[in-house]
């Protein structure tokens, strides 16, 4: 077999051709017509006992053609492997060298495939290429709504004999009423529980506000949730599908009043936080959320930074030159549903996004930016604690983080896309290092704007 490859004037295209003779393939048609003739069940005959010509007559050209194919794709990959070729997309069959190939006569085939060869992109970035590092500034009122967020999260519910507040958890024996009297066969339910904030109806709330364990208070669920069949079927313990018979009053002995009790700032409080003995003072805790809340801003500071930093390195790319035929052509015959006036359209955003994507595999190549086992394991935590934290759970164990982020990695999908942004942290470092950073504090509000701004 001859492969030869011979490259456009434009340098970013070639043809590669493949001269296919008899003696690349006829050993193994022939063992496949073998091993075809020993399987098949043709009527007449005993299984594997046809006549080798007639085998050849019925299935010589399909063996044929699958070989030649099967030849042809592997030696058209195993050249750009071996040879290095940093193409665009897959071969494409030529249309106009290709000669047309008759597998009934001919015994040689020539082959011509369309190759994009991926542009040289080299980008020096020094100190003279400046951009801004985005940080909010933490102000008294945001430290302070998070030590209240601390706060109430690592409070407790204590009973109380005192009146009921809005907030309070209300605990009691709700009977349905007749006539303001107990009804015969009506509902009793010995556990009910409610809570004043959440009854939307003010009267009704106001029934329960200023009441006290021992009270027994006339109440209408149905005018309470103002019809709410989820909240009324969910305090009366019975299916949705019974709240339209409910109408009457019901009376609610008062058991037990539970209230919640923020945490006290104390050593308690700051190991609940953030483990025990790391934060001994309050100045120190308050430090600490500083740096809490500065981590939590972090990615979206590194996306803006990344945003910004895409812009600066296409602008020093200029005009990158690109097969657009080939490339389009490829598009077509890849992309689901695409028109080719739906690709025109999209067409300059696709290179836009390749530039980039082209620049970037040049960079983490030149400067041997790497992924290691150690940084996926790392980065798998950092997304486990913060799924953790979502739910108020700010203090997990390190053997559960741990096992909850290995879990986690073993779905191939999520361990692709904590591959993919441990690699972007490493790019964001670099480039950090690389260009003159000015770091600007913003406001939380301002801060959003910028995303806002990039839609």
């Amino acid at each position: 077999m001859n492969i030869s490859l011979n490259k456009n004037d434009d340098a970013v295209s070639g043809i590669l051709k493949l001269e296919v003779v008899k003696s690349d393939y006829a050993d193994q048609v022939e063992k496949n017509l073998r091993n075809f003739r020993q399987k098949a069940n043709i009527p007449g005959f005993r299984k594997g006992m046809a006549p080798v010509g007639m085998i050849k007559k019925m299935y010589g050209k399909s063996v044929l053609v699958e070989e030649v194919n099967k030849l042809v794709s592997e030696n058209v990959f195993k050249y750009i492997r071996e040879n290095q070729l940093n193409i665009l997309g897959e071969p494409l069959p030529n249309e106009t060298e290709q000669k047309e190939i008759n597998f009934d006569t001919q015994e040689d085939f020539e082959f011509c495939f369309d190759l994009a060869f991926a542009p040289e992109i080299s980008i020096d970035l020094n100190k003279r290429d400046k951009l801004t590092y985005y940080q909010v500034a933490i102000d008294d009122e945001m430290l302070d709504k998070q030590i209240n967020s601390y706060k109430a999260n690592f409070g407790v519910y204590d009973a109380t004999e005192e009146e009921i507040i809005e907030k309070d958890l209300v605990k009691g024996v709700a009977t349905e009423l007749e006539n303001g009297l107990p009804k015969e066969g009506g509902l009793v339910v010995e556990e009910a529980i409610l809570m004043p904030q959440y009854i939307k109806d003010e009267e009704e709330k106001s029934k329960l506000i200023g009441a006290k364990t021992g009270n027994v208070i006339i109440f209408n669920p149905k005018k309470a949730y103002e019809g709410s069949e989820v909240e009324i079927a969910s305090l009366l313990k019975i299916e949705k599908s019974g709240v339209a018979s409910i109408n009457d009053d019901f009376s609610l002995e008062i058991k037990e009043v539970v209230r919640h009790k923020e945490a006290e700032i104390n050593q308690e409080l700051f190991d609940k936080v953030f483990g025990e003995g790391v934060v001994k003072s309050e100045d120190e805790f308050k430090e600490k959320i500083k740096e809490s809340i500065l981590e939590q801003f972090a990615p979206q500071g590194d996306y803006k930074f990344l945003l910004d930093a895409r812009k600066l390195l296409l602008k020093k790319a200029g005009e990158v030159k690109f097969p657009d035929e080939i490339l389009k052509r490829w598009l077509m015959v890849s992309g689901e549903k695409k028109t080719p006036e739906k690709l025109e359209e999209d067409y300059p955003m696709i290179i836009e996004d390749l530039i980039y994507h082209l620049i970037k595999e040049d960079i983490i190549k030149k400067n041997d930016i790497k992924v290691e086992d150690a940084d996926i394991e790392l980065f798998g935590r950092r997304v486990a604690k913060a799924q953790f934290a979502q739910y108020g759970m700010y203090t997990v164990p390190d053997d559960l983080l741990n096992n909850y982020a290995k879990d986690m990695l073993k779905n191939k999908q999520t361990l692709q896309n904590v591959i993919d942004r441990a690699v972007e942290d490493k790019l964001v470092a670099w480039l950090k290092g690389k260009v003159k950073l000015e770091t600007k504090e913003i406001s939380v509000d301002d801060f959003n704007k910028l995303f806002e701004e990039e839609k």
